[in-house]
């Protein structure tokens, strides 16, 4: 799929698979500890659950990026990835104990987390020289999130947490049907006999430790965020609406960006956003129980996700040759949302204690997202980075 053969139409689907993959993740991410606390299980095996959750993301991008380069079947696998996603998801329906869980979530992950690096590639390819225009497209995932995010509050105060997994069907299934429609991908076979082993500079190994350690000290809000708010009084909705405020933060963000991008360059703004993220968890460790401070701390999502990302994003379509854009994109959300958010998710399992370690857990995750910017420090710029 190239700039010049991709229409319209196209666009819109791939605006509406972020909606639908953003979707499910505003579902998952706040609610899914909820989900599993109601099964019985307890901190620690929840940590441990959402690690193999994130861990998927290790294995699953990698082997796909992989499939890309040497067949050309971006889009292919995208839509691959969706209907098996869908299929699997069914297992989750029956109760089981912490093996089958187990088994369960690293099955329909598997395949759900393998789409969105191709999804991110296809994307920018599709818009060729005008990457600018990217954060209208992924803006749509923020969207989806913010929807859902509300909703599944909304639908858990009334239902009960069991919610959750009809929504998350429902939406699985509007990924398919919204990725079938795609364009057949048209990207050229890469001959691997001539292309150039890919290696990776000091400050693409700098960029990647930290965006390590950021998801590192996602944990506890992808994890524990909602039954934390929920320990202190907070109903389903009200926290699920403090979710969504930071995702609109993030819509914003997203739309300024290009020009932030173009001002300050990858560097400077990683840099601040992370060091601001760390003011975030400790605002949230400390304050949480103030609305407003809650608000404030929410309001910086803008900056721990949307601008980071969109700034990652940037480094690695610039800083990877043509040839290794997807072994880029899996390299970094494997080692990223995979290896630190499972990192992230076990050991914030460990100490969180049923809610007693919350405010070491946020400490601890304030830490890492302060070496996550002196990191940052270390990223060499070059001109295809800026």
């Amino acid at each position: 799929m190239s700039a010049s053969q991709t229409s319209g139409s196209d666009r819109i689907w791939l605006s509406a698979c972020y909606f639908f993959f953003f979707a499910i993740l505003g579902v998952l991410v706040p609610y899914i500890g909820l989900f599993l606390d109601s099964r019985g299980f307890d901190s620690a095996e929840i940590g441990t659950l959402m690690a193999i959750l994130m861990g998927t993301r290790i294995l699953a991008p990698n082997l796909w990026a992989w499939l890309a380069d040497r067949t050309g079947w971006r889009v292919e696998l995208i839509k691959l990835g969706a209907v098996a996603a869908c299929i699997s998801f069914v297992s989750f329906y029956f109760p089981g104990g912490f093996v089958y869980t187990a088994l369960s979530l690293a099955t329909y992950t598997f395949f759900w987390n393998a789409i969105l690096a191709q999804l991110e590639v296809v994307t920018l390819e599709s818009l060729g020289k005008n990457t600018h225009q990217y954060g209208k497209i992924r803006s749509w995932g923020s969207v989806g999130y913010i929807c859902l995010s509300l909703g599944a509050g909304a639908a858990i105060q009334q239902f009960g947490a069991g919610a959750m997994l009809h929504l998350v069907m429902f939406l699985f299934a509007g990924l398919m049907c919204v990725a079938l429609p795609l364009s057949k991908s048209n990207a050229v076979t890469t001959n691997h006999s001539k292309t150039t082993p890919l290696k990776l500079s000091k400050g693409t190994f700098w960029f990647l430790l930290s965006a390590i350690l950021l998801q590192m000290s996602m944990g506890p809000f992808y994890v524990f965020f909602v039954l934390y708010l929920e320990q202190l009084g907070y109903s389903p909705f009200a926290a699920g609406a403090y979710v969504a405020l930071g995702v609109v933060a993030e819509i914003g963000i997203f739309l300024i960006a290009p020009s932030l991008l173009g001002r300050f360059g990858v560097k400077h703004l990683l840099f601040v956003s992370l060091l601001l993220t760390s003011v975030r968890w400790l605002v949230i460790a400390f304050a949480a129980s103030s609305p407003v401070l809650l608000g404030f701390a929410q309001l910086l999502h803008a900056f721990s996700f949307g601008l980071a990302h969109a700034a990652s994003i940037h480094y690695i379509h610039h800083a990877f040759p043509k040839e290794h854009r997807s072994k880029g994109q899996a390299l970094y959300a494997s080692l990223s949302f995979g290896v630190g958010g499972a990192i992230g998710a076990y050991w914030i399992g460990q100490i969180w204690y049923d809610g007693v370690g919350a405010i070491d857990a946020w400490c601890l995750a304030a830490l890492w997202a302060g070496l996550a910017a002196f990191a940052c420090l270390f990223i060499y710029i070059d001109k295809n980075s800026q």
